[in-house]
């Protein structure tokens, strides 16, 4: 979603288990998008995507990401947000976002919380 490569359920592979989980489908898929639309208007100011500013905003956390990609486009993407420098500012708008997100739809499906121990 962050990439922009998603806007509805339909979007991914059919062997892809976003396709059938619940955050995914229909108004959650729509509720969640409004998440990335505020983080997609801070990375616009800064000419970034929104995976770059949010990566570049973990890493600004201390953390050490790990990003997976499948294609090189994406893995240059990644080496651009470790050069991304945000201000205090930027870190704190972008905290305030996700501490007020309230995500739409279960993690999972039915099905597949029956196989796990959640």
């Amino acid at each position: 979603m962050l990439t922009g490569a998603y806007s509805k359920a339909e979007d991914f592979d059919e062997t892809d288990f976003r396709r059938y989980a619940p955050r995914f489908q229909g108004e959650n898929f729509a509720k969640n998008l409004e998440l990335v639309k505020k983080l997609e208007d801070i990375a616009a100011k800064k000419g970034v995507t929104a995976s770059e500013l949010t990566l570049a905003w973990v890493i600004a956390q201390g953390f050490i990401a790990i990003p997976g990609t499948r294609k090189i486009k994406y893995l240059d993407s990644n080496f651009s947000a470790a050069k991304l420098q945000l201000t205090p500012e930027e870190i704190q708008e972008i905290r305030a976002i996700s501490e007020a997100a309230e995500v739409a739809g279960e993690r999972y499906a039915e099905a597949h919380l029956k196989t796990t121990n959640l």
